[in-house]
């Protein structure tokens, strides 16, 4: 049986493979880059506001900072409390072009030990939680050069 795959949320992320891309807005007047995105108005205090239109964000950053994950958060985290905890790293990337720092898990099986401030990582798709109907899915950092 195949499961449904759905963004966790809908609208931050799009395509799959090298296409995978996250998904934010750019101010009109300023120029500013938002991720999450912002459909309202410009975030930016110096700005008058402008039309935002939605940006394919880069596939690139550098690490930023990092850490690991070793407790089960509260909701509205989705996880099954039957099961045990599995900890994860969790990477902040500076992305190369918009110089806006982006939070996200990195890829299975890479842990803190893999990664160091400064190394180039790329966004992939990911699957944040499954049932028997839906993968739920997100994005992931992982390091370039790492094909797992």
């Amino acid at each position: 049986m195949s499961r449904t795959r759905t963004p966790a949320v809908e609208g931050w992320f799009t395509g799959e493979g090298d296409g995978f891309r996250l998904l934010g807005t750019r101010c009109a007047a300023c120029a500013s880059v938002f991720f999450p995105r912002e459909d309202a108005h410009c975030r930016n205090p110096g700005c008058v506001g402008g039309d935002l239109a939605e940006v394919a964000l880069s596939r690139r950053g550098r690490i930023w900072s990092y850490t690991d994950s070793r407790y089960r958060p509260p909701s509205p985290y989705v996880t099954d409390p039957e099961l045990p905890w599995e900890p994860y790293a969790l990477i902040a990337v500076e992305l190369e072009s918009e110089r806006i720092v982006v939070l996200g898990q990195a890829v299975p099986r890479i842990t803190v030990a893999d990664l160091a401030v400064g190394m180039e990582v790329e966004v992939v798709p990911g699957v944040l939680s499954e049932d028997a109907e839906t993968a739920w899915t997100t994005w992931h950092w992982r390091p370039t050069g790492v094909t797992a």
